[in-house]
């Protein structure tokens, strides 16, 4: 496994840190130790189970634990949106998740910076960004083992992904069962 001072170093010296308030944009954390504090509606009951009272206030809480079981996510710096401002009311930025390194039957993944340095790449490439080109791996084009190993890693990240798929996931298509019957 990569070590991840150097992970978090290199993030930092490809994509920068926010100049406010000095917290880099980018990061890599381990699910397990990430904790945020939540305005919400709580239940207290004592070690025996008994309750004791509901309350709501805000709470210092497990930030993915209960979604992402020890594995390390790769997370963006962001202005929390105003809808979601009560939510976390003691921040105006958060870090959210982009990238967990698990493969596609989410078992874990060790943490690696070439794929933190893909996933930020084609992030900024969709967003636009008009310093970043599309990714090219230039000594690829001459190395066929390079290009091999960057095709398995597209595969392993993306393999399950699907045009059909996507438009799926994101209820822009049209299931048709097997059965239907065309109407002329």
């Amino acid at each position: 496994m990569e070590n991840l001072d150097y992970i978090n170093t290199f993030l930092i010296d490809q994509f920068g840190i926010d100049t406010v308030t000095g917290q880099p944009i980018w990061r890599v954390v381990w699910s397990e130790d990430q904790f945020e504090k939540r305005l919400g509606t709580y239940s207290d009951y004592t070690p025996n189970g008994l309750f004791i009272r509901e309350i709501t206030e805000v709470r210092e809480v497990p930030k993915y634990r209960q979604w992402i079981t020890e594995k390390y996510v790769l997370e963006r710096l962001v202005v929390i949106p105003e809808i979601n401002k009560n939510d976390l009311p003691t921040t105006n930025l958060s870090y959210e998740p982009i990238f967990i390194f698990e493969d596609n039957n989410g078992n874990y993944l060790p943490p690696r910076v070439d794929v933190a340095k893909l996933i930020v790449d084609t992030i900024y490439a969709a967003l636009g960004k008009k310093s970043l080109a599309k990714y090219v791996d230039e000594e690829a084009k001459n190395d066929p083992k390079r290009l091999q190993a960057i095709k398995d890693l597209q595969e392993e990240l993306f393999g399950n992904e699907t045009p059909v798929t996507d438009a799926l996931a994101y209820r822009e298509g049209v299931v048709v069962p097997h059965n239907f019957k065309k109407e002329n």
